[in-house]
């Protein structure tokens, strides 16, 4: 597993090879399938639309919540296509970094002049993996 400085390195230059070819403009599943891809051909392990169920009070509930991308077990991927981010967004991965034990998210932000400008990486600190690593690169 490469360390999670290299880790974000690779998955936001596969966002701006992505962005590049795409532009602004499009919805966020085909920004996520192509990411996706490029991050696969990479040769990044990278699951999709990830079920995230909730723990509550020692019952595990269905929510419904999906993460878009994990990148090597480790690295939460979001992708938007939002004007800016508001801090709902950056409180949603928290959330998600807290629920799957992983200490590092990318939110992603296609609709962006340039993926730089739509691009925020959330620390949380302390955080022990809970994510499995498939056998394969999946979905």
């Amino acid at each position: 597993m490469l360390e999670h400085e290299a880790l974000s390195k690779a998955i936001i230059g596969a966002a701006i090879e992505v962005h590049r070819h795409l532009g602004p403009g499009l919805l966020e599943s085909a920004y996520e399938l192509c990411l996706h891809d490029e991050l696969s051909r990479a040769g990044l392990g990278v699951r999709r639309q990830v079920e995230l169920p909730l723990e509550y009070k020692g019952r595990r509930l269905d929510c419904g919540y999906r993460l878009d991308l994990i990148v090597e077990s480790a690295v939460i991927v979001e992708v938007k296509t939002v004007e800016r981010f508001d801090p709902i967004h950056e409180a949603q991965m928290l959330t998600y970094l807290r629920l799957t034990g992983c200490s590092l998210g990318l939110l992603l932000n296609f609709h962006r002049a340039t993926m730089l400008e739509g691009l925020k990486r959330v620390v949380l600190a302390n955080q022990k993996s809970l994510i499995s690593a498939p056998s394969a690169s999946s979905r």
